[in-house]
């Protein structure tokens, strides 16, 4: 994990209001994540191209990722005040990082390249504290085994469309679930967000997650 401030033990305020959290994404997944955790957030997506953003790992691509996009919004007007929650995931294959694919063609190649083997699901998270201007932030890695479906099991999965949306071309919570064989790692951080690195992460903004809760 990569952390720009001191880590310091931290607990909630007494008295002290709700924060605002802002998540900045669009995934469905993550704020589905956050919100069964008892978190309200508001989405303010970043806009980031995340094209222009590289960096020499797949690991380290996520967490740029994440603090591009955290940035982005923290610096927004309609941020101000809030904490904001910026994650990005890339499948890291033989060391080659695997995003969203960009067409059916290349969900279907990555699939077949994938089956029957382990990959590293990594996602960068980025907190940054609009009140502040501090930001802390790290990278959470779950290595996924994948199964062995049929070339008529992945055309028909790459048909549903599902895969073009989620990085890695698969997602524990849809569809491409029975081609999952299993996870070493934190499910939830395959999905789109890892809550006990979230929780981690907070402390050290000296913000408690039970300060969150709605």
């Amino acid at each position: 994990m990569t952390d720009q401030i001191d880590d310091q033990p931290a607990g909630p305020a007494a008295g002290r209001p709700r924060r605002r959290l802002v998540l900045a994404s669009q995934s469905p997944a993550r704020l589905g994540l956050l919100r069964q955790a008892g978190f309200a957030p508001e989405v303010i997506v970043s806009g980031v191209d995340e094209d222009a953003v590289t960096a020499p790992t797949p690991a380290e691509l996520a967490l740029a990722l994440a603090e591009a996009k955290a940035s982005v919004v923290a610096a927004r007007p309609d941020a101000a005040g809030a904490l904001v929650i910026g994650c990005d995931s890339v499948l890291d294959l033989d060391g080659e990082p695997l995003g969203k694919p960009a067409d059916a063609a290349e969900a279907t190649a990555r699939w077949k390249a994938m089956r029957g083997r382990a990959g590293v699901l990594q996602t960068g998270h980025c907190v940054y504290d609009t009140t502040t201007g501090r930001y802390t932030s790290g990278t959470a890695s779950t290595v996924v085994r994948f199964g062995d479906p049929t070339d008529e099991e992945i055309d028909a999965y790459v048909a549903t469309g599902e895969p073009l949306h989620v990085a890695g071309a698969f997602t524990l919570d849809g569809r491409s679930a029975p081609f999952v064989e299993g996870i070493d790692g934190d499910h939830g951080n395959v999905i789109g967000l890892s809550l006990p690195l979230l929780r981690r992460l907070l402390g050290k903004l000296d913000v408690s997650v039970t300060e969150l809760w709605v």
